[in-house]
């Protein structure tokens, strides 16, 4: 059979993606990755350590990275990634400036970290001060912190849960009321969801939406800076990172007194090219909203309904914590 008037494949490019041994969310990853892009994932060994300051620095050696990013080159990737967001800063802003440096080295291609790429999009939607949620203990979260700092990032509130394992379990429910919790002080110019292994890409637009302020994520800027470094933009209806038209809708305004911030506002359905900014909205409870955020993939939020089981406070728990 002739075949041949098919043509193709069509050409890829190609990123390349180290990521710690226990991450799970390779899915999520590729839903920010246009369809010319092609994601190629290899995974640090195994170390038998939960998540921790500690495994965040057995994860992130030097050797293991450059081991990782040879063992991508072997199809050869246009740049690497390493999607760990504690592994990145752990070692504050210079040991993330060693761990690009040792990648590149290895494999002679443009690399990134997640830490690093988190600093350029707060740059790219000019935020300098930030909410933070994660899921981490106290004390990797005061690591994020430090790293923020040194970058001249000020946090404003931050919300934790206390996790020192299977972190992909987190339903979207417990992220959104992290979130709510982190941002209910000062007034941050963007909210942060850190670790890559941390659901987040269905909540990011209805958070955007409810709190009236960028959402950013750690694989969100990991893929979006990796994309951007060859020449590509990564896809995400309505979040302001990715979307110049999410930027000029509803996170470009203030929360209105008029709204409590329990509500959020959707774009009209029938007009689904027009500016966020100048469409009618209407306003539904966050749990409608939440529950139809994963629409245009026709997927369900999975877990939202369900509560994680938090820990208690200090080291192992969560709840809203002021900045130190």
């Amino acid at each position: 059979m002739d075949v041949s008037f098919l043509g193709g494949p069509q050409p890829q490019r190609g990123v390349g993606i180290v990521a710690p041994f226990d991450f799970a969310l390779d899915r999520e990853l590729w839903r920010w990755v246009p369809d010319d892009v092609s994601l190629h994932l290899t995974r640090t060994p195994f170390v038998p350590v939960e998540v921790s300051l500690d495994q965040a620095r057995l994860v992130s050696e030097h050797q293991t990275l450059r081991e990782g990013v040879q063992a991508l080159c072997a199809v050869a990737p246009d740049v690497v990634a390493y999607a760990c967001t504690s592994g990145s800063f752990v070692g504050g802003a210079s040991g993330e400036r060693s761990m690009t440096a040792a990648m590149e080295e290895a494999g002679e291609v443009p690399s990134l970290t997640t830490s690093g790429a988190l600093l350029a999009a707060l740059q790219e939607i000019g935020a300098r001060r930030v909410a933070v949620v994660t899921p981490y203990t106290k004390s990797v979260t005061d690591s994020l912190e430090e790293f923020l700092g040194e970058g001249g990032i000020a946090v404003t509130g931050r919300s934790y849960l206390g996790l020192t394992r299977e972190i992909w379990r987190v339903p979207y429910r417990d992220v959104v009321d992290m979130a709510r919790d982190a941002v209910a002080g000062d007034a941050p110019d963007a909210l942060f969801i850190s670790c890559t292994n941390l659901p987040t890409y269905d909540v990011i637009p209805q958070l955007e939406a409810e709190l009236r302020m960028p959402v950013l994520s750690a694989n969100q800027v990991t893929v979006w800076d990796a994309l951007r470094r060859i020449g590509k933009q990564a896809v995400g209806p309505y979040q302001a990172l990715v979307n110049e038209a999410a930027r000029r809708g509803p996170v470009a305004m203030n929360p209105s007194p008029a709204l409590p911030l329990s509500r959020t506002e959707e774009p009209s359905e029938s007009a689904p090219c027009a500016d966020p900014a100048e469409q009618p909205v209407r306003p539904v409870e966050p749990e409608a909203a939440l529950a139809s955020a994963g629409a245009e993939s026709a997927e369900p939020l999975e877990g939202y309904e369900q509560g994680f089981p938090s820990a208690h406070t200090d080291e192992w728990g969560g709840g809203n914590q002021p900045p130190v």
